[in-house]
């Protein structure tokens, strides 16, 4: 119990791990509100668009701490630049297109707050979509990156079990990093297609489901992907 706790302070107490848990909070109180607001009694729809309410508000809690995370993005764009460490092309490209989305992602967002906030005089609606539009592409370019990271581990793994036979203790633990990276790889893919699927239905009518989810469905969504955001960061904590 001790442990665990200390396990959560120290989540709440970095930045990231804040994010992940403030997420989680809001995806699940829109699955449960969602779920709450469909019942036919007065007491649980309340309850229900309390829920709704309170997910909104730790929504717009993290779009404003956001405002924050241009420069640690750019810090790591410039880290990165066009991946000469990546032995693969493909892969390479596709992290740098990726990163470029995600650069111009927080400055349409920012605007498109400021609009709201009335501080700019703007529309935001074009802003909120091309920061969704931007959003998704990055989605769609970290799945890409992981389906080719897949295919480059199973080479790997193929190449390991013919050099080793599958035996001795350096194939063996060679063999389980990769199989554990290959699992790292999957989980990133469900959380990618998850967030992907929020992200149509945020994009104008129209466009293939965009505004067919219900509140629970968009809550699932996200719970699923929030979930696994912090079941990776436990697992890369633990690793250190």
């Amino acid at each position: 119990m001790q442990e665990s706790l200390e396990s959560l302070v120290g989540l709440l107490e970095s930045y990231r791990g804040r994010d992940k848990v403030i997420r989680t909070v809001c995806y699940g109180s829109q699955l449960v509100g969602g779920v709450w607001s469909e019942k036919t009694s007065s007491w649980s729809s309340d309850l229900g668009r309390r829920l709704l309410l309170f997910s909104a508000q730790l929504s717009h809690c993290r779009t404003v701490l956001r405002l924050f995370d241009d420069l640690s993005m750019l810090h790591y764009c410039r880290s990165y630049g066009l991946g000469p460490e990546e032995a693969d092309g493909g892969l390479r490209w596709i992290s740098v297109l990726n990163n470029v989305a995600d650069q111009l992602y927080y400055p349409c967002e920012h605007v498109a707050w400021a609009a709201d906030a009335k501080l700019i005089k703007a529309q935001s609606d074009r802003w909120w979509l091309l920061s969704t539009v931007l959003w998704g592409t990055s989605l769609l370019l970290g799945t890409l990156r992981s389906i080719r990271l897949l295919v480059l581990l199973k080479r790997k793994l193929k190449r390991c079990e013919r050099a080793g036979d599958g035996s001795g203790e350096s194939a063996s633990s060679s063999r389980s990093q990769l199989l554990r990276q290959m699992r790292g790889e999957v989980l990133t893919i469900l959380s990618s297609v998850a967030d992907l699927g929020n992200a149509i239905h945020w994009m104008p009518p129209g466009f293939l489901w965009a505004g067919k989810f219900p509140n629970w469905l968009v809550g699932l969504m996200g719970t699923i992907s929030s979930l696994i955001g912090l079941i990776q960061m436990n697992a890369s904590n633990g690793g250190q």
